[in-house]
Protein backbone atom coordinates (compact mmCIF):
# COMPACT_ATOMS: atom_id res chain seq x y z
CA UNK A 1 0.00 0.00 0.00
CA UNK A 2 1.39 3.39 -1.02
CA UNK A 3 1.09 6.74 0.77
CA UNK A 4 0.42 9.76 -1.44
CA UNK A 5 0.77 13.46 -0.63
CA UNK A 6 -1.21 15.94 -2.77
CA UNK A 7 -0.07 19.57 -2.59
CA UNK A 8 -1.94 22.56 -4.04
CA UNK A 9 -2.78 25.98 -2.64
CA UNK A 10 -6.33 25.61 -4.00
CA UNK A 11 -8.26 23.46 -1.46
CA UNK A 12 -10.84 22.34 -4.04
CA UNK A 13 -8.11 20.87 -6.24
CA UNK A 14 -6.59 18.97 -3.28
CA UNK A 15 -10.03 17.65 -2.34
CA UNK A 16 -10.85 16.69 -5.93
CA UNK A 17 -7.58 14.83 -6.54
CA UNK A 18 -7.83 13.05 -3.18
CA UNK A 19 -11.37 11.96 -4.11
CA UNK A 20 -10.22 10.62 -7.48
CA UNK A 21 -7.42 8.64 -5.81
CA UNK A 22 -9.74 7.23 -3.13
CA UNK A 23 -12.16 5.97 -5.77
CA UNK A 24 -9.46 4.67 -8.14
CA UNK A 25 -9.07 1.14 -6.75
CA UNK A 26 -5.28 1.56 -6.74
CA UNK A 27 -3.23 0.11 -3.89
CA UNK A 28 -3.22 3.30 -1.83
CA UNK A 29 -2.80 3.42 1.94
CA UNK A 30 -3.02 7.02 3.13
CA UNK A 31 -3.81 10.11 1.08
CA UNK A 32 -2.60 13.35 2.68
CA UNK A 33 -3.17 16.90 1.43
CA UNK A 34 -1.22 20.10 2.04
CA UNK A 35 -1.92 23.68 1.00
CA UNK A 36 1.69 24.89 0.85
CA UNK A 37 5.23 23.71 0.33
CA UNK A 38 6.07 24.29 3.99
CA UNK A 39 3.15 22.16 5.15
CA UNK A 40 4.07 19.46 2.62
CA UNK A 41 7.64 19.36 3.93
CA UNK A 42 6.35 18.66 7.43
CA UNK A 43 4.53 15.61 6.07
CA UNK A 44 7.58 14.45 4.10
CA UNK A 45 9.86 14.81 7.11
CA UNK A 46 7.52 13.02 9.53
CA UNK A 47 5.47 10.58 7.43
CA UNK A 48 6.28 7.68 5.12
CA UNK A 49 5.51 9.25 1.71
CA UNK A 50 5.90 7.25 -1.53
CA UNK A 51 4.47 9.65 -4.12
CA UNK A 52 4.34 13.46 -4.10
CA UNK A 53 1.82 15.15 -6.42
CA UNK A 54 2.40 18.89 -6.38
CA UNK A 55 1.33 22.07 -8.11
CA UNK A 56 4.25 24.07 -9.47
CA UNK A 57 3.23 27.58 -8.32
CA UNK A 58 2.23 27.97 -4.66
CA UNK A 59 3.39 31.28 -3.28
CA UNK A 60 6.33 31.11 -0.87
CA UNK A 61 7.68 27.73 -2.01
CA UNK A 62 7.28 26.50 -5.58
CA UNK A 63 6.62 22.88 -6.50
CA UNK A 64 10.12 22.70 -7.99
CA UNK A 65 11.70 23.83 -4.70
CA UNK A 66 9.46 21.45 -2.74
CA UNK A 67 10.50 18.61 -4.99
CA UNK A 68 14.16 19.50 -4.48
CA UNK A 69 13.76 19.64 -0.67
CA UNK A 70 11.84 16.35 -0.69
CA UNK A 71 14.64 14.67 -2.66
CA UNK A 72 17.17 15.81 -0.05
CA UNK A 73 15.08 14.31 2.77
CA UNK A 74 14.02 11.12 0.95
CA UNK A 75 15.64 10.68 -2.49
CA UNK A 76 13.38 7.75 -3.40
CA UNK A 77 10.11 9.71 -3.14
CA UNK A 78 8.55 9.82 -6.63
CA UNK A 79 6.98 13.04 -7.95
CA UNK A 80 4.29 14.08 -10.40
CA UNK A 81 4.16 17.82 -11.19
CA UNK A 82 0.90 19.56 -12.14
CA UNK A 83 0.90 23.04 -13.62
CA UNK A 84 -1.35 25.63 -15.24
CA UNK A 85 1.58 26.55 -17.52
CA UNK A 86 2.74 24.54 -20.50
CA UNK A 87 6.19 26.09 -20.14
CA UNK A 88 9.21 24.20 -21.44
CA UNK A 89 11.52 25.70 -18.80
CA UNK A 90 9.32 24.45 -15.93
CA UNK A 91 8.97 21.02 -17.51
CA UNK A 92 12.71 20.80 -18.13
CA UNK A 93 13.54 21.69 -14.50
CA UNK A 94 10.99 19.16 -13.21
CA UNK A 95 12.34 16.35 -15.39
CA UNK A 96 15.95 17.18 -14.43
CA UNK A 97 14.98 16.76 -10.78
CA UNK A 98 13.46 13.37 -11.57
CA UNK A 99 9.73 14.12 -11.94
CA UNK A 100 7.90 11.11 -13.35
CA UNK A 101 5.30 13.19 -15.17
CA UNK A 102 4.35 16.81 -15.90
CA UNK A 103 0.58 17.30 -16.22
CA UNK A 104 -1.17 20.47 -17.42
CA UNK A 105 -4.30 21.92 -15.77
CA UNK A 106 -7.19 21.49 -16.18
CA UNK A 107 -6.47 17.84 -15.45
CA UNK A 108 -8.10 15.03 -17.34
CA UNK A 109 -9.22 12.47 -14.71
CA UNK A 110 -8.24 9.43 -16.75
CA UNK A 111 -4.88 10.89 -17.72
CA UNK A 112 -4.16 11.78 -14.08
CA UNK A 113 -5.01 8.28 -12.77
CA UNK A 114 -3.05 6.65 -15.62
CA UNK A 115 -0.02 8.71 -14.61
CA UNK A 116 -0.37 7.75 -10.92
CA UNK A 117 -0.95 4.09 -11.82
CA UNK A 118 2.16 4.07 -14.03
CA UNK A 119 4.35 5.50 -11.25
CA UNK A 120 3.02 3.09 -8.60
CA UNK A 121 3.47 0.06 -10.87
CA UNK A 122 7.12 0.94 -11.44
CA UNK A 123 7.92 1.38 -7.74
CA UNK A 124 8.29 -2.30 -6.97
CA UNK A 125 10.06 -3.20 -10.21
CA UNK A 126 13.86 -3.20 -10.41
CA UNK A 127 15.47 -0.58 -12.59
CA UNK A 128 15.36 -1.82 -16.20
CA UNK A 129 18.96 -2.98 -16.54
CA UNK A 130 18.88 -4.64 -13.13
CA UNK A 131 15.71 -6.52 -14.01
CA UNK A 132 17.50 -7.93 -17.07
CA UNK A 133 20.54 -8.90 -14.99
CA UNK A 134 18.54 -10.60 -12.23
CA UNK A 135 16.41 -12.51 -14.73
CA UNK A 136 19.45 -13.57 -16.72
CA UNK A 137 18.00 -11.80 -19.76
CA UNK A 138 19.96 -10.68 -22.77
CA UNK A 139 17.63 -7.80 -23.65
CA UNK A 140 18.22 -4.28 -24.85
CA UNK A 141 19.08 -2.91 -21.41
CA UNK A 142 21.83 -5.42 -20.67
CA UNK A 143 25.04 -3.52 -20.07
CA UNK A 144 28.64 -4.44 -20.83
CA UNK A 145 31.00 -4.66 -17.88
CA UNK A 146 33.84 -2.11 -17.82
CA UNK A 147 36.66 -3.62 -19.95
CA UNK A 148 40.04 -4.23 -18.27
CA UNK A 149 41.74 -1.66 -20.51
CA UNK A 150 39.49 1.02 -18.90
CA UNK A 151 39.00 -0.55 -15.46
CA UNK A 152 42.71 -0.92 -14.64
CA UNK A 153 43.85 2.61 -15.61
CA UNK A 154 40.98 4.14 -13.66
CA UNK A 155 41.89 2.17 -10.54
CA UNK A 156 45.52 3.19 -11.05
CA UNK A 157 44.41 6.84 -11.28
CA UNK A 158 42.70 6.50 -7.89
CA UNK A 159 45.72 4.81 -6.32
CA UNK A 160 48.70 6.76 -7.64
CA UNK A 161 50.22 9.61 -5.67
CA UNK A 162 51.36 12.55 -7.78
CA UNK A 163 54.69 13.98 -6.64
CA UNK A 164 54.17 17.42 -8.22
CA UNK A 165 50.42 18.17 -8.25
CA UNK A 166 50.99 21.61 -9.79
CA UNK A 167 52.25 19.99 -13.00
CA UNK A 168 49.93 18.50 -15.66
CA UNK A 169 49.00 14.88 -15.06
CA UNK A 170 51.34 12.79 -17.30
CA UNK A 171 48.61 10.51 -18.67
CA UNK A 172 46.00 13.22 -19.14
CA UNK A 173 45.71 12.71 -22.95
CA UNK A 174 44.87 9.02 -22.41
CA UNK A 175 42.11 9.81 -19.91
CA UNK A 176 40.69 12.47 -22.21
CA UNK A 177 40.44 9.79 -24.92
CA UNK A 178 38.20 7.67 -22.64
CA UNK A 179 36.01 10.65 -21.70
CA UNK A 180 37.68 11.74 -18.43
CA UNK A 181 37.95 15.49 -18.96
CA UNK A 182 36.77 17.16 -15.73
CA UNK A 183 38.25 19.47 -14.71
CA UNK A 184 36.27 19.02 -11.44
CA UNK A 185 36.15 15.55 -9.87
CA UNK A 186 34.71 13.60 -6.94
CA UNK A 187 35.09 9.94 -5.97
CA UNK A 188 32.32 7.74 -4.57
CA UNK A 189 33.08 4.23 -3.28
CA UNK A 190 30.42 1.58 -2.71
CA UNK A 191 31.52 -1.24 -0.42
CA UNK A 192 29.19 -4.20 -0.93
CA UNK A 193 28.33 -6.43 2.06
CA UNK A 194 29.59 -9.59 0.37
CA UNK A 195 30.44 -11.03 3.81
CA UNK A 196 27.95 -11.37 6.66
CA UNK A 197 28.57 -9.85 10.10
CA UNK A 198 29.97 -13.17 11.33
CA UNK A 199 32.27 -13.55 8.32
CA UNK A 200 29.95 -15.97 6.55
CA UNK A 201 28.80 -15.12 3.06
CA UNK A 202 25.08 -14.24 2.82
CA UNK A 203 25.02 -16.03 -0.56
CA UNK A 204 27.18 -18.61 -2.39
CA UNK A 205 30.60 -17.64 -3.75
CA UNK A 206 29.43 -18.37 -7.28
CA UNK A 207 26.79 -15.62 -6.98
CA UNK A 208 29.24 -12.86 -6.00
CA UNK A 209 30.10 -11.80 -9.60
CA UNK A 210 26.38 -11.58 -10.36
CA UNK A 211 25.75 -9.44 -7.26
CA UNK A 212 28.63 -7.15 -8.23
CA UNK A 213 27.31 -6.90 -11.76
CA UNK A 214 23.74 -6.24 -10.63
CA UNK A 215 25.00 -3.54 -8.21
CA UNK A 216 27.02 -1.95 -11.01
CA UNK A 217 23.88 -1.84 -13.17
CA UNK A 218 21.78 -0.24 -10.42
CA UNK A 219 24.45 2.40 -9.83
CA UNK A 220 24.89 3.12 -13.54
CA UNK A 221 21.14 3.43 -14.06
CA UNK A 222 20.85 5.95 -11.21
CA UNK A 223 23.85 7.93 -12.41
CA UNK A 224 22.60 8.09 -15.99
CA UNK A 225 19.76 10.27 -14.69
CA UNK A 226 21.88 12.51 -12.50
CA UNK A 227 25.58 12.82 -13.27
CA UNK A 228 28.48 12.43 -15.71
CA UNK A 229 30.46 9.60 -14.10
CA UNK A 230 32.49 6.45 -14.78
CA UNK A 231 31.56 3.32 -12.81
CA UNK A 232 34.09 0.49 -12.48
CA UNK A 233 35.07 -2.43 -10.26
CA UNK A 234 37.65 -1.88 -7.51
CA UNK A 235 40.31 -4.54 -6.75
CA UNK A 236 38.64 -5.33 -3.39
CA UNK A 237 35.28 -6.23 -5.07
CA UNK A 238 33.70 -2.91 -4.22
CA UNK A 239 32.60 -0.41 -6.88
CA UNK A 240 34.31 2.90 -7.66
CA UNK A 241 32.67 5.95 -9.21
CA UNK A 242 34.59 8.86 -10.68
CA UNK A 243 32.21 11.81 -11.08
CA UNK A 244 33.17 14.84 -13.14
CA UNK A 245 31.91 18.32 -14.04
CA UNK A 246 32.92 20.65 -16.83
CA UNK A 247 33.67 24.30 -16.08
CA UNK A 248 30.16 25.21 -17.33
CA UNK A 249 28.36 22.51 -15.31
CA UNK A 250 30.29 23.37 -12.15
CA UNK A 251 29.46 27.07 -12.54
CA UNK A 252 25.70 26.43 -12.69
CA UNK A 253 23.87 28.52 -10.13
CA UNK A 254 21.71 26.90 -7.43
CA UNK A 255 23.49 23.58 -7.92
CA UNK A 256 24.47 22.09 -4.55
CA UNK A 257 26.74 19.36 -5.84
CA UNK A 258 27.53 17.79 -2.45
CA UNK A 259 23.80 17.44 -1.72
CA UNK A 260 23.43 15.86 -5.15
CA UNK A 261 26.21 13.34 -4.42
CA UNK A 262 24.64 12.49 -1.07
CA UNK A 263 21.21 12.00 -2.64
CA UNK A 264 22.77 9.67 -5.21
CA UNK A 265 24.61 7.78 -2.45
CA UNK A 266 21.42 7.29 -0.45
CA UNK A 267 19.54 6.20 -3.58
CA UNK A 268 22.28 3.65 -4.30
CA UNK A 269 22.01 2.22 -0.80
CA UNK A 270 18.21 2.17 -0.96
CA UNK A 271 17.97 0.47 -4.36
CA UNK A 272 20.74 -2.10 -3.78
CA UNK A 273 19.02 -3.08 -0.52
CA UNK A 274 15.57 -3.13 -2.12
CA UNK A 275 16.36 -5.13 -5.25
CA UNK A 276 19.35 -7.26 -4.22
CA UNK A 277 18.57 -7.67 -0.48
CA UNK A 278 22.18 -6.72 0.19
CA UNK A 279 23.61 -3.97 2.37
CA UNK A 280 26.36 -1.58 1.30
CA UNK A 281 28.37 1.36 2.66
CA UNK A 282 28.97 4.48 0.56
CA UNK A 283 31.91 6.86 0.99
CA UNK A 284 31.83 10.27 -0.73
CA UNK A 285 34.79 12.60 -1.24
CA UNK A 286 34.87 16.35 -1.58
CA UNK A 287 35.14 17.95 -5.04
CA UNK A 288 38.56 19.10 -6.28
CA UNK A 289 39.80 20.59 -9.53
CA UNK A 290 42.43 18.69 -11.50
CA UNK A 291 43.02 15.09 -12.53
CA UNK A 292 46.19 15.06 -10.42
CA UNK A 293 44.09 15.22 -7.23
CA UNK A 294 41.92 12.18 -7.93
CA UNK A 295 44.10 10.00 -5.66
CA UNK A 296 43.42 12.48 -2.81
CA UNK A 297 39.68 12.16 -3.43
CA UNK A 298 40.01 8.36 -3.40
CA UNK A 299 41.63 8.47 0.06
CA UNK A 300 38.90 10.83 1.27
CA UNK A 301 36.18 8.36 0.23
CA UNK A 302 38.04 5.57 2.06
CA UNK A 303 38.38 7.72 5.17
CA UNK A 304 34.72 8.70 5.14
CA UNK A 305 33.76 5.03 5.37
CA UNK A 306 35.87 4.62 8.52
CA UNK A 307 32.95 6.18 10.38
CA UNK A 308 30.90 3.05 9.71
CA UNK A 309 32.81 1.59 12.68
CA UNK A 310 31.16 4.18 14.93
CA UNK A 311 27.79 4.29 13.16
CA UNK A 312 26.94 0.77 12.05
CA UNK A 313 23.33 1.74 11.37
CA UNK A 314 24.26 4.60 9.02
CA UNK A 315 25.40 3.88 5.48
CA UNK A 316 26.30 7.00 3.47
CA UNK A 317 29.30 9.00 4.68
CA UNK A 318 30.64 12.29 3.30
CA UNK A 319 34.27 13.15 4.03
CA UNK A 320 33.46 16.82 4.72
CA UNK A 321 31.17 15.91 7.64
CA UNK A 322 34.16 15.09 9.86
CA UNK A 323 36.85 17.32 11.32
CA UNK A 324 39.83 15.27 10.12
CA UNK A 325 42.19 18.22 10.61
CA UNK A 326 41.76 17.81 14.39
CA UNK A 327 43.46 14.41 14.35
CA UNK A 328 47.05 13.45 13.53
CA UNK A 329 45.84 9.85 12.98
CA UNK A 330 42.53 8.10 12.44
CA UNK A 331 40.31 9.00 15.45
CA UNK A 332 39.52 6.33 18.05
CA UNK A 333 35.93 5.51 19.18
CA UNK A 334 36.03 7.97 22.11
CA UNK A 335 37.16 10.81 19.84
CA UNK A 336 34.46 9.93 17.30
CA UNK A 337 31.84 9.98 20.05
CA UNK A 338 33.07 13.34 21.39
CA UNK A 339 32.86 14.92 17.95
CA UNK A 340 29.35 13.52 17.41
CA UNK A 341 28.14 14.89 20.77
CA UNK A 342 29.58 18.31 19.98
CA UNK A 343 27.73 18.45 16.63
CA UNK A 344 24.41 17.54 18.28
CA UNK A 345 24.88 19.99 21.17
CA UNK A 346 25.59 22.83 18.74
CA UNK A 347 22.56 21.90 16.62
CA UNK A 348 20.28 21.81 19.68
CA UNK A 349 21.50 25.22 20.81
CA UNK A 350 20.89 26.71 17.35
CA UNK A 351 17.39 25.19 17.11
CA UNK A 352 16.43 26.38 20.60
CA UNK A 353 17.47 29.89 19.64
CA UNK A 354 15.85 29.93 16.18
CA UNK A 355 12.87 27.53 16.19
CA UNK A 356 10.43 30.46 15.84
CA UNK A 357 12.10 31.58 12.63
CA UNK A 358 9.86 31.28 9.56
CA UNK A 359 11.25 29.04 6.85
CA UNK A 360 13.75 27.35 9.18
CA UNK A 361 15.12 24.26 7.44
CA UNK A 362 17.25 21.28 8.39
CA UNK A 363 19.65 22.44 5.67
CA UNK A 364 20.19 25.74 7.48
CA UNK A 365 20.82 24.02 10.83
CA UNK A 366 23.28 21.66 9.14
CA UNK A 367 25.07 24.49 7.33
CA UNK A 368 25.58 26.32 10.63
CA UNK A 369 27.20 23.16 12.01
CA UNK A 370 29.27 22.45 8.88
CA UNK A 371 27.79 19.00 8.29
CA UNK A 372 25.37 17.53 5.77
CA UNK A 373 21.62 17.56 6.59
CA UNK A 374 21.26 13.78 6.50
CA UNK A 375 24.23 13.08 8.74
CA UNK A 376 23.02 15.71 11.23
CA UNK A 377 19.50 14.19 11.19
CA UNK A 378 20.95 10.74 11.85
CA UNK A 379 23.20 11.93 14.70
CA UNK A 380 20.44 14.00 16.28
CA UNK A 381 18.05 11.03 16.38
CA UNK A 382 20.77 8.73 17.71
CA UNK A 383 21.90 11.08 20.48
CA UNK A 384 18.58 12.62 21.58
CA UNK A 385 15.92 10.08 20.59
CA UNK A 386 14.15 12.84 18.62
CA UNK A 387 13.87 13.20 14.87
CA UNK A 388 15.45 16.62 14.26
CA UNK A 389 12.33 18.17 12.77
CA UNK A 390 10.17 16.59 15.49
CA UNK A 391 12.33 18.50 17.97
CA UNK A 392 11.61 21.77 16.12
CA UNK A 393 7.88 20.95 16.17
CA UNK A 394 8.06 20.03 19.89
CA UNK A 395 9.52 23.43 20.79
CA UNK A 396 7.00 25.25 18.59
CA UNK A 397 4.06 23.35 20.08
CA UNK A 398 5.17 23.88 23.68
CA UNK A 399 5.59 27.62 23.05
CA UNK A 400 2.25 27.92 21.24
CA UNK A 401 0.44 26.03 24.03
CA UNK A 402 1.92 28.41 26.58
CA UNK A 403 0.85 31.43 24.51
CA UNK A 404 -2.67 30.05 24.10
CA UNK A 405 -3.10 29.48 27.83
CA UNK A 406 -1.43 32.60 29.17
CA UNK A 407 -2.04 35.37 26.61
CA UNK A 408 -4.91 36.84 24.62
CA UNK A 409 -3.10 36.45 21.30
CA UNK A 410 -5.20 35.27 18.36
CA UNK A 411 -4.51 32.03 16.51
CA UNK A 412 -2.89 33.78 13.52
CA UNK A 413 -0.65 35.82 15.86
CA UNK A 414 0.54 32.70 17.67
CA UNK A 415 1.15 30.90 14.37
CA UNK A 416 3.26 33.87 13.28
CA UNK A 417 5.24 33.92 16.54
CA UNK A 418 6.19 30.23 16.44
CA UNK A 419 7.26 30.22 12.80
CA UNK A 420 4.30 29.00 10.73
CA UNK A 421 3.37 30.61 7.42
CA UNK A 422 -0.38 30.13 7.87
CA UNK A 423 -2.83 29.69 10.78
CA UNK A 424 -4.35 26.64 9.00
CA UNK A 425 -1.01 24.85 8.82
CA UNK A 426 -0.35 25.71 12.47
CA UNK A 427 -3.76 24.36 13.52
CA UNK A 428 -3.22 21.06 11.67
CA UNK A 429 0.14 20.49 13.35
CA UNK A 430 -1.21 21.55 16.76
CA UNK A 431 -4.19 19.17 16.58
CA UNK A 432 -1.97 16.31 15.45
CA UNK A 433 0.45 16.99 18.31
CA UNK A 434 -2.04 17.55 21.18
CA UNK A 435 -5.14 15.79 19.84
CA UNK A 436 -7.18 18.99 20.23
CA UNK A 437 -7.44 22.16 18.15
CA UNK A 438 -5.99 25.49 19.40
CA UNK A 439 -9.50 26.97 19.80
CA UNK A 440 -10.72 23.96 21.82
CA UNK A 441 -7.70 24.13 24.10
CA UNK A 442 -8.31 27.85 24.61
CA UNK A 443 -11.91 27.10 25.66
Amino acid sequence: MYNILVVDDEPLICKGLAGLLNASGLGIGKIMTAASGEEALDYIRMEDIDLLITDIQMGEMSGIELMHQAKIVKPWVQTIIISAHETFQYAQMAIRLGARDYLIKPLNSEQFLDSVRSVLLKMDKPLPRTEEVLSGGQGYFRMEEPPPEVNEPLNRLLAETVEHPDEPYPEQPYYENIGITGPYFAVIKVKLALNGADGERPFPERDIPLMQYASLNIIQELLDRELDARVFYAPDRSINILAQWSEEAYAEQHANRISQLEMIGRSMHHHIGKYLKMDCTVGISQILKGLQFVHVLSRQADKAMLWAREHGDYHVFYYGDFSWHNYARDPNPDELSTQSNRIVDQAKAYIEENYCQKGLTIQEVARRNHVSPNYLSYLFKKMTGFNLWEYVVKLRMEESRSLLLHTDLRRYEIAERVGYESPEHFSKIFKKYYGVSPSDLKK
